[in-house]
């Protein structure tokens, strides 16, 4: 069943490329979410469409908006979104989970932002 993104706002979205469940699965990110710091993260891919749920250790967040972005619109404020105290402090990370991978300010990626679901 397709949904109709453009009623919601949204631009058509392409077929994703993963599942919901594969969207956050490290450790330490999913503590981030489960504290509350985390509430946006970047894919290659995009993992979930708007509406779709994942959980995280029992607990239901709801995915409200995927869109792509460069890499050199990246904010501070999204960097914070990211669960990070600034954007040079996400840069790092991320380099430290990719083995290999220089930060390229060109390189498009999915953001799925979501918040979680009361109970």
């Amino acid at each position: 069943m397709k949904k109709n993104y453009l009623e919601k706002g949204y631009d058509m979205l392409p077929h994703k490329t993963c599942s919901v469940d594969r969207l956050i699965t490290l450790s330490q990110d999913i503590q981030r979410v489960l504290e509350g710091k985390k509430t946006s993260t970047r894919r290659h891919g995009r993992y979930a469409d708007p509406g779709e749920i994942m959980i995280l250790r029992g607990k239901k967040f709801e995915i409200y908006k995927v869109y792509r972005q460069a890499l050199r619109e990246l904010t501070e404020e999204q960097a914070q979104s990211e669960g990070f105290a600034n954007l040079n402090e996400y840069k790092d990370y991320i380099l430290s989970i990719h083995p290999g991978l220089t930060w390229n300010p060109e390189a498009k990626v999915w953001v799925h932002e979501f918040r979680p679901l009361e109970e």
